[in-house]
């Protein structure tokens, strides 16, 4: 995982880094992962999105797996994990 740490000492998930890391715990390219492919079509399962959640809230996000879960495409997570502002 690469060190995503801004100005404020927190570590937003940008898209690109979202879709390395989707694409890492499915074991797939990034290339073949669109903002708005259903995740779970794509092989995401319940012990594959706890990792990355696990991942990401090690990486100081603040998300929940309900709301992963409830919208699992790389367009919706971006928009739960992005920077306030942005």
């Amino acid at each position: 995982m690469t060190d995503r740490t801004d100005s404020t000492g927190t570590q937003p998930l940008r898209t690109d880094a979202l879709r390395a890391d989707v694409a890492d715990i499915l074991g797939v390219s990034p290339a073949e992962i669109g903002d708005d492919d259903d995740l779970v079509d794509a092989g995401l399962d319940s012990v594959r999105l706890l990792a990355l959640l696990n991942r990401w809230q090690v990486a100081g996000t603040s998300v929940s797996f309900l709301d992963l879960a409830e919208r699992p495409t790389v367009a919706a997570w971006a928009g739960l994990l992005a920077p306030a502002g942005e």
